[in-house]
């Protein structure tokens, strides 16, 4: 144990600074030191922002094209759907007057006067 802790108790010993500042040091480089430091672990942090973003841009744009396709898909089947519902309706349209000139009106032109 160093010299300048004989007769500290150990509680106290624990919350001493774990390293000595060294004697030699120079309080402008320590506080140089410390600045490099925290800049340092700022740009650790800003690149692992910056990773995240840009995971998460690519899952979201994954996510667009997907939905895209989807859109386009659905698109093609609402043309597909209505082009099949407007050639139903001209059938019905044509069976409606098949219907009307066949059998309604020669129907009509059989009919029996009634005599009032």
């Amino acid at each position: 144990m160093n010299q300048r802790f004989i007769g500290v108790p150990e509680q106290v010993l624990k919350f001493a600074p774990k390293q000595k500042r060294r004697i030699d040091s120079d309080p402008m480089d320590e506080s140089g030191n410390a600045i490099v430091a925290m800049l340092q672990k700022a740009a650790d942090l800003s690149n692992d922002n910056c990773d995240r973003a840009r995971t998460m841009a690519n899952e979201l744009s994954c996510q667009l094209r997907t939905t895209d396709d989807r859109i386009n898909q659905l698109e093609t089947e609402i043309e597909h759907f209505r082009d099949r519902a407007i050639r139903a309706e001209t059938w019905l349209q044509l069976i409606q007057r098949e219907i009307e000139e066949k059998l309604i009106a020669p129907m009509a032109t059989t009919r029996p006067k009634s005599t009032t």
